[in-house]
C-alpha cells in the first residue's frame, strides 16, 4: 500500500460504508503506518471475533460495549479506550447504541481494497 488521505478530511465530505448487522463504518486519516476509523453501533450490534496483525486502540466515543479481547472481557463507555495486541482474538457487543474511534497500525488495506 503506498496510499495515504488527503491532509484533512471533513467528516460530513467522507463516505460511509454500511458494514451490515447494525455497524457503519467511515474511514479517516490514514497511511501505510496508521489509520484512524470511525464505527457507528446499533444497539446490540455485534463485532464478531475475530484478529489480525494491526495493533489497534479503540476509544469509546459514545455507547456502551462489551468488550472481549484474548479470553477478557470488560464493559466500556464513553472515554473508555482498549488495546489489542496484533493477532489477540477480539470482538464487541454494543449494548447501548454508540460509536467507536479504531485506530490501527499499520494501516487495515484490506479496509481500503473494499473501496
Amino acid at each position: 500500500m503506498s496510499k495515504c488521505s488527503d491532509k484533512f478530511l471533513i467528516c460530513s465530505e467522507r463516505p460511509k460504508e454500511d458494514m451490515g448487522g447494525g455497524i457503519t463504518r467511515q474511514i479517516l486519516g490514514y497511511d501505510e503506518t496508521l489509520m484512524v476509523v470511525r464505527v457507528w453501533f446499533e444497539e446490540n450490534a455485534i463485532g464478531y471475533v475475530h484478529d489480525h496483525h494491526h495493533a489497534q486502540v479503540a476509544y469509546v466515543e459514545s455507547g456502551v460495549f462489551e468488550f472481549m479481547v484474548d479470553g477478557e472481557t470488560r464493559t466500556l463507555v464513553a472515554g473508555d479506550s482498549v488495546y489489542i495486541a496484533p493477532h489477540a482474538p477480539h470482538g464487541a457487543t454494543c449494548t447501548s447504541a454508540g460509536v467507536l474511534l479504531d485506530t490501527f497500525s499499520p494501516a487495515r488495506e484490506d479496509f481500503l481494497e473494499s473501496k
